[in-house]
């Protein structure tokens, strides 16, 4: 298991399991605020071709305002990417980064109970999927 990360795999599309990411981290406050089609970029740009994959900028802005009343730093961090990408045959692993591990970067940031809170409610969502 990834310290970085809370990993599921499924089955379907990418869009469609970015659509199941998106609803299912609403409930906790979280939002998508950006969405970067990681592959077709890379193809437009470089000419190169890798397995469907998505980034997902998610922002819970409740956590956000916590974390930034003890440093703006935390602004570098955000928002926090949700990858969705393809390894085939149907099927997709969903890669969220964690809060807890994120915050790490920040020296001067304590981990209150809403951080860890947050962590397994987005676990929680991820597995749900």
């Amino acid at each position: 298991m990834s310290q970085l990360a809370i990993t599921k795999e499924t089955s379907g599309t990418v869009d469609q399991v970015c659509e199941k990411v998106t609803e299912a981290i609403k409930p906790l406050g979280f939002g998508v605020l950006t969405r970067i089609d990681f592959d077709q970029k890379l193809k437009e740009k470089l000419g190169e071709t890798i397995p469907r994959t998505v980034i997902l900028g998610a922002c819970n802005p409740k956590l956000a305002f916590e974390v930034y009343q003890q440093t703006t730093e935390v602004a570098l961090l955000i928002p926090c990417n949700i990858v969705v990408r393809e390894i085939g045959n149907g099927r997709i692993v969903v890669e969220a980064l964690r809060p807890t591990q994120m915050f790490d970067f920040l020296s001067d940031v304590k981990k209150s109970s809403s951080i860890l809170a947050a962590e397994e409610s987005l676990k929680e969502a991820i597995h749900s999927i």
